[in-house]
């Protein structure tokens, strides 16, 4: 909850997730490099399932949040989405991984280690194969266990998309590929959510400096990706580099109408197909 610190001065407390591309993206408020007269924002780290559940159960514990788009139908009553922030792949986004080149068709039979169930990795796979059986594994577990034997193929989000083939594992289905030769859209993975309850005068104060913590972050790269390196798991500069180039960029910005649209389409499909319980009433703010 955002709370009264100094006289005249408001938290705003931010939580999002440990990866180099959140970490590129916040560096500006972060580092106080962006400054907001009369606010000061402070952030938790966590994984996104853990902030997924927590948005939706708790009563809006974070004023600003990290959420996987699939979450929004359930916490959408506490919070909107903001117009930036987000993360979109252009054509790639979460793969399916196995240490066998199985096809397309072989894969749906295996039981898949997935990231979590409120995910938007999890929504494109079920899209894709609604009857493929799953368990949820820890992100960061999900390449070792299946090296491990535990599964016979696992569903990788973050920077394991540029490092699984060091170990061995084979890509069986690109979703982010999938999605756009399905509906030739973007398939937006995560975004940025406000808290209602702050009010249209705090919404735009906040969204602006997260806005302006992310120009800072693109006109300032080399300083915010040594930055972002701290929480880059396995990844060399160059890899880290590129992995935030995916998922912080001008559509971070802002998602485009092609990008909003891809939103309420990625969720309209979700509710059509039984997946999401409730329909999705999208709002950006």
């Amino acid at each position: 909850m955002s709370t009264l610190t100094a006289v005249g001065t408001r938290e705003i407390t931010i939580a999002h997730s440990p990866d180099s591309d959140d970490a590129f993206m916040f560096y500006g408020l972060a580092t106080n490099k962006v400054q907001v007269p009369g606010l000061r924002f402070t952030h938790t780290l966590s994984d996104i399932q853990s902030l997924n559940q927590k948005a939706i159960e708790g009563d809006g514990v974070y004023d600003v949040t990290a959420i996987s788009f699939h979450a929004y139908p359930y916490l959408q009553r506490k919070y909107a989405l903001m117009t930036c922030g987000g993360s979109v792949g252009e054509g790639y986004g979460p793969m399916v991984v196995a240490p066998r080149a199985y096809s397309l068709d072989e894969i749906t039979k295996k039981k898949i280690a997935v990231p979590g169930e409120l995910t938007t990795a999890y929504l494109a796979l079920k899209l894709l194969a609604p009857g493929i059986e799953t368990e949820v594994v820890s992100f960061d577990q999900i390449i070792p266990s299946v090296l491990e034997g535990k599964y016979e193929a696992g569903l990788i989000i973050h920077e394991g998309q540029l490092t699984y083939d060091r170990s061995g594992l084979h890509r069986i289905v690109d979703l982010g590929k999938w999605w756009a030769q399905t509906t030739g859209l973007p398939l937006p993975l995560g975004g940025n959510a406000i808290r209602r309850s702050l009010g249209p005068e705090l919404i735009s104060s906040v969204s602006t400096a997260l806005r302006d913590s992310i120009q800072y972050a693109l006109d300032h790269r080399d300083e915010a990706l040594a930055y972002a390196m701290q929480f880059a798991r396995d990844l060399d500069p160059q890899q880290a580099d590129r992995f935030v180039g995916m998922y912080v960029n001008e559509r971070t910005l802002d998602y485009g109408p092609d990008g909003r649209e891809a939103v309420r389409r990625l969720l309209d499909m979700g509710y059509q197909a039984g997946i999401i319980t409730q329909p999705a009433r999208v709002d950006f703010v």
